[in-house]
């Protein structure tokens, strides 16, 4: 099971302190519950319940299955909102003015899609008023263990989530979300353990002999491919420019097609560089 709310239960309840903010962001949870799409709330949010931290939220994501993005976009275009693919293999936005709530149903590098068992072991929250359903702790980790960009690193929330929650996680059910890429949740692992050295033996002596396991089986040298990919867009796409294939398609998380319009967007959001003077 999902670790229980060690935070303060209603504190997000309250009013925000932009108040046409949070009436968007119960517009759009309205208009779910009506339409009966399921949904679940992710992002800061839920870090902040979850571990009891407090962070300056910015935004609002919530989680859907692949087959509803369209549906959910479609129902805020008719409802006289503007709404956008903006990734077609993990994000969708719902606009309201400068306001918008990002509608995600996978992660950036393709591996972290949102499935059935999202919502089997989802938390449920009292949030703005509303009865709703936060993504499962286990999820969190897995999708966030994976962003290793230049410009952000959610390594901090994994450990944050991993000591708030370790008592009450289902570990077995972790480890089988990382599947073949075990060795970054074993990364993270080891991490945890350096950054709180008096918690390291919150984390299941099982866990950690089964991956010490599976690292001295001693696995034979690896293809000639790069699986930096899927924990940095740009950091390790030299790499692949210099003959190494993309580990998203080797993984078969992304297609060809997907990874162009996605470092096209790293392209278009790149500041650009000063000239000389």
């Amino acid at each position: 099971m999902s670790p229980a709310p060690t935070g303060p239960p209603d504190r997000r309840s309250e009013p925000a302190s932009d108040a046409g903010v949070l009436t968007f962001y119960l517009r759009v949870i309205d208009q779910l519950q009506a339409a009966g799409i399921p949904f679940l709330v992710g992002g800061g949010f839920a870090v902040e319940h979850y571990t009891g931290i407090e962070r300056d939220v910015h935004d609002f994501d919530v989680f859907v299955l692949p087959e509803r993005v369209r549906e959910v976009l479609e129902r805020f275009s008719a409802a006289g909102y503007r709404t956008r693919l903006t990734h077609r293999h993990w994000l969708g936005k719902v606009f309201d003015g400068r306001d918008h709530v990002d509608v995600i149903f996978s992660s950036g590098n393709g591996v972290g899609r949102v499935d059935a068992g999202w919502f089997d072991h989802a938390t449920p929250v009292e949030l703005f008023g509303r009865s709703l359903q936060l993504c499962p702790v286990e999820e969190m980790i897995w999708s966030k263990a994976f962003v290793m960009e230049r410009e952000r690193f959610d390594g901090a929330d994994v450990a944050h989530l991993i000591r708030a929650g370790a008592a009450t996680l289902d570990w077995p059910r972790l480890l089988a979300r990382f599947g073949p890429f075990w060795r970054v949740l074993a990364a993270h692992l080891v991490l945890f353990g350096f950054i709180f050295p008096s918690q390291r033996s919150a984390i299941p002596a099982d866990l950690v002999r089964e991956l010490a396991s599976r690292m001295d089986e001693g696995d034979a040298e690896g293809p000639p491919v790069c699986m930096g990919t899927l924990l940095s867009r740009q950091q390790f796409q030299s790499a692949v420019d210099g003959g190494l294939r993309d580990g998203r398609v080797v993984a078969g998380v992304m297609t060809p097609k997907e990874i162009a319009g996605w470092n096209r967007a790293l392209r278009r959001s790149r500041p650009r560089k000063a000239g000389p003077r």
